[in-house]
C-alpha cells in the first residue's frame, strides 16, 4: 500500500526536465540524474541520499554553473536549496 501511495503522489516530469536528466546521464553524472529525477517527481532527495553526498552533488552540479540572464531571478531560489528538512532526524 505504501508504494502505491507514493506513486499517486508523484508529479509528472515535463519534457524539459527529462532533457536535463538525459543530459546528466550522457555526461556520466548518474548520481545527479537521480537527484534530478527525485526532485522533478516531487520527492525530497535528502530522504534518499546522505546529506553530505546531496550537498556535494548540489555544489558540483547546480550551484557552480553560471546563470543566464533570463535565469537571474532563479539565483535566489538556488540559494534556498540549502534549507533542507530531513525526516531522518526528528526535532
Amino acid at each position: 500500500m505504501y508504494q502505491l501511495d507514493n506513486l499517486q503522489n508523484a508529479k509528472p516530469i515535463n519534457t524539459e526536465q527529462v532533457e536535463q536528466i538525459i543530459k546528466a546521464i550522457i555526461a556520466g553524472k548518474y548520481s545527479w540524474a537521480c537527484v534530478l529525477m527525485l526532485r522533478f517527481s516531487g520527492y525530497n532527495p535528502i530522504d534518499y541520499i546522505p546529506y553530505r553526498t546531496y550537498i556535494r552533488l548540489l555544489k558540483n552540479n547546480y550551484l557552480l554553473h553560471g546563470t543566464k540572464p533570463k535565469q537571474a531571478e532563479d539565483s535566489e531560489r538556488k540559494l534556498n536549496v540549502f534549507d533542507i528538512k530531513s525526516n531522518w532526524v526528528s526535532s
